[in-house]
């Protein structure tokens, strides 16, 4: 997927060319697909989400937004980063609410993330809670965390997309990490 296409049709869009977005997403449609189905893969075999669907999803709250300041491809993933995440962390507080199940003390730190699934729901808001804590903290670091361990992307991709170089997003791994897993075990 060519930068400046995406780019060039968000520019578009902003603009009010409201075809922009058809032309849009092709352009960055299976990629999307691809790292949505990589989570919901790892997620219990009763999940209910395809990738398909959570990607949808995206889709459809970019349609519903009534303006887009959408800049650039960069800005554009970290938004639907931002947007699969609060799709799954809505989707998560819907099942908890429907339940009132009891609470998990254990959150996964490591590459594969468990953002959704059923018995998970918990974990997803707890560590939805703790994200959102972090960006208040540090911006950058909770967009390296999103980028590198929701969405998928490289060190060297994530660096691409932020402006900053491999060396920093390994950097703030370790550091996003680390304080993550101090906020949700705060016990240890």
């Amino acid at each position: 997927m060519a930068a400046g296409d995406v780019t060039l049709q968000l520019k578009l869009w902003r603009d009010g060319d409201q075809t922009a977005i058809g032309r849009l997403t092709p352009l960055v449609y299976e990629h999307l697909r691809a790292v949505a189905g990589a989570y919901i893969r790892n997620e219990q075999h009763d999940h209910p989400w395809q990738a398909t669907e959570l990607v949808d999803e995206v889709f459809l709250k970019l349609l519903n937004l009534k303006k887009v300041e959408l800049q650039d491809r960069r800005h554009f993933f970290v938004f639907a980063a931002r947007l699969m995440r609060q799709i799954l962390v809505d989707h998560a507080r819907e099942l908890k609410a429907a339940k009132r199940g009891p609470e998990i003390a254990h959150i996964p730190l490591n590459p594969e993330l468990a953002w959704t699934g059923s018995e998970n729901d918990a974990l997803t808001l707890d560590l939805n809670r703790a994200m959102d804590e972090l960006e208040r903290l540090d911006s950058v670091k909770a967009r390296v965390v999103e980028l590198r361990y929701f969405f998928g992307f490289t060190a060297e991709e994530t660096g691409e997309l932020l402006g900053i170089s491999k060396a920093t997003v390994d950097r703030d791994v370790r550091f996003a990490l680390t304080w993550l897993h101090a906020a949700l075990h705060p016990e240890q």
